[in-house]
């Protein structure tokens, strides 16, 4: 449903503004070519073979799956895209092949061996440092996001290196680098970007984007630049000399600027001034350097066909967000917002901001919104809602009550005055229900975890109850509020926390993956470095490093599934929330439609590829 709105109107109820909005009729959006990501996961019974059902493929798509020249199945696959071949060995070579209208096409790719349930990425850490104030450091393997780097229909890896003397913007210190690394899934590195001493370390201060932005059928990657970053070539961005940081390690000086690096080789290929600089430091919040540099980023299809970048500042008072294009070699800003403009200024757009952002076609135009908090902004830079309940540290956006039209968002709140936890219409920012407020609700989750429910259950860390669709409580709470992973073979979503993965119930969770010899990222967050569906069919993979931070270990899972839905990677919602999964304190994904217990057949995506 195109959502219209004839005029702005106020909720008083939830203190909610919302402005005009137009409706728009949707395009085909481009998306990535991908090859099948197909891959054979060992168990002590057999191997279970995956692959991506793409948006390309016709509806009808059947599948015959071949170890070496033997045929498998008897009859083509349709209800599936898996396979488990019963009594496999690990080194068992295995290959898919559509069935287009009863004619055979030519044969995938090999699939990549998860030989012991996993895949070793190598990787190998930068040398280690001392900061000044003998600040020594090492390196640890933290987050990740992923694209074709290279065009060739594999998806690759992009790494953030963080040195062990990180710190959080309240935090005085000096830190080390921070380095990122382009990574082929055979452990090949294509390039390393070192940003440099005048980008501190920490989880807010680097929000990498890695997407294709000009179509050309490779992933390009962006990040927040300053003097003397070194490129993935060695060519250095501004002045190498330069050295803009205060006596207590906070860089609150200097030019600041956005770069757009290429994907293959890791050239900088433009650099723009980032927007917003930082102006006056204590118009952010805080004189001492902690507000000015919160940094969020987002790729969102703003056009309704192609994707554009989203960079931001600020989300405790000022908010500035900056929409840019990526066409022909050269960056175009689409739009600013700035709550402090006198388009906004007073409208209750200051201090909605999360440690994380969100983006969606909330209204059903065909064009994505940038879901910031306790706020949305629409997809021509005008400010579309604010519920005025402030910031907070997690929000979830997708259909998480599909018996009602459009998409919900639920989110937590820092704010002890505002509702501990809310869920909302995601397009006019409605509040639909809440809970007590008193507290700094610091984490909460919402997703299908209980059959016995209809629709996504939410649940929070002040929050003593899980809690249906609408609100009503359902008891016990979840061991964890983290992370999600569909990783079993049904619909319903699995906890993802720390470096495990459990199934809810009533009484008690059940463990269905420990990871082996991995670490979890982020302190108490517990986040892997990336969670999503990169391979296999539409369930999600799990990447965690290696304990030594030597490789990047991705789980994949070993359950059959009889549900088949297009690969979650051309759902552009599922998409871009991968890319922006980085940002800050990590989220999960949520598709554009509900995946869960009694839900219908899952959409099919209107995409193009380059």
């Amino acid at each position: 449903m195109a959502g219209v709105l004839a005029a702005a109107f106020t909720l008083a109820a939830s203190a909610l503004t919302v402005l005009p909005q137009t409706a728009q009729a949707a395009t085909a959006r481009q998306v990535e070519r991908l090859d099948r990501g197909l891959v054979s996961v060992h168990t002590s019974s057999g191997n279970l073979v995956s692959w991506r059902w793409l948006a390309t493929d016709p509806n009808d798509v059947a599948f015959n799956v071949y170890r070496g020249a033997t045929k498998l199945n008897s009859s083509p696959i349709t209800g599936s895209t898996n396979y488990f071949d019963s009594g496999a060995q690990d080194s068992a070579d295995y290959t898919v092949r559509p069935v287009v209208n009863g004619t055979e096409q030519a044969p995938s790719e090999r699939a990549l061996q998860f030989r012991s349930g996993y895949l070793d990425v190598p990787i190998t850490p930068p040398a280690g440092g001392t900061a000044p104030g003998n600040s020594a450091y090492t390196y640890e393997a933290n987050d990740a996001s992923l694209g074709d780097l290279d065009g060739d229909g594999r998806l690759d890896l992009v790494l953030k290196w963080q040195p062990t003397n990180a710190k959080d913007n309240s935090q005085s210190g000096y830190t080390g680098n921070t380095i990122v690394d382009g990574i082929k899934l055979d452990g090949t590195r294509l390039w390393r970007i070192d940003l440099g001493r005048n980008i501190r370390s920490g989880a807010h201060y680097t929000q990498f984007q890695v997407y294709d932005y000009d179509g050309d059928g490779k992933a390009e990657v962006a990040m927040k630049t300053a003097d003397g970053t070194r490129d993935g070539t060695g060519a250095v961005i501004g002045s190498s000399s330069a050295d803009h940081r205060n006596s207590s390690g906070y860089v609150l000086s200097g030019p600041e600027f956005l770069t757009m690096f290429n994907g293959q080789t890791g050239k900088a290929m433009q650099s723009v001034d980032y927007v917003p600089g930082r102006g006056t430091v204590s118009s952010w919040g805080d004189n001492y350097g902690n507000r000015v540099d919160r940094f969020l980023a987002g790729t969102a299809y703003l056009d309704g066909s192609r994707p554009s970048l989203i960079m931001a500042r600020g989300y405790y008072t000022r908010t500035v967000i900056a929409a840019w294009d990526w066409r022909n070699g050269s960056f175009t800003r689409r739009w600013t917002f700035d709550t402090s403009s006198s388009t906004n200024s007073g409208k209750g757009y200051d201090g909605q901001g999360n440690h994380s952002l969100s983006v969606a076609d909330v209204d059903a135009d065909g064009k994505d919104e940038i879901v910031y908090g306790a706020m949305t902004v629409d997809d021509n830079g005008n400010g579309l809602w604010t519920t005025r309940l402030g910031h907070g540290d997690a929000g979830h956006v997708g259909d998480l009550n599909p018996t009602r039209a459009g998409l919900e968002y639920f989110k937590v709140s820092e704010n002890s005055s505002s509702p501990g936890s809310w869920m909302a219409d995601a397009r006019t920012g409605q509040v639909l229900w809440q809970t007590a407020s008193g507290s700094d609700n610091g984490r909460g989750v919402a997703a299908d975890i209980y059959a016995g429910s209809p629709g996504a259950e939410a649940w929070s860390a002040s929050d003593t109850t899980l809690r249906s669709a609408t609100g009503a409580s359902l008891g016990r709470e979840p061991s964890s509020m983290n992370f999600l992973s569909w990783w079993d073979g049904d619909p319903v979503r699995e906890l993802l926390d720390g470096t495990r993965i459990d199934k809810y119930g009533t009484s008690g969770d059940t463990r269905l993956l420990t990871g082996s010899g991995v670490h979890s990222n982020n302190g108490t967050k517990a986040t892997p470095s990336l969670a999503g569906d990169i391979l296999g069919d539409w369930r999600e993979e799990v990447v965690w490093p290696t304990s030594d931070n030597r490789a990047l270990r991705i789980y994949s899972t070993p359950h059959e599934t009889s549900t088949k839905i297009t690969t979650l990677l051309h759902d552009t919602q599922y998409r871009t929330a991968l890319a922006w999964q980085n940002t800050a304190y990590n989220q999960p994904p949520h598709p554009s439609f509900f995946i869960g217990n009694a839900m219908p057949t899952a959409p099919r995506p209107t995409v193009y590829t380059p």
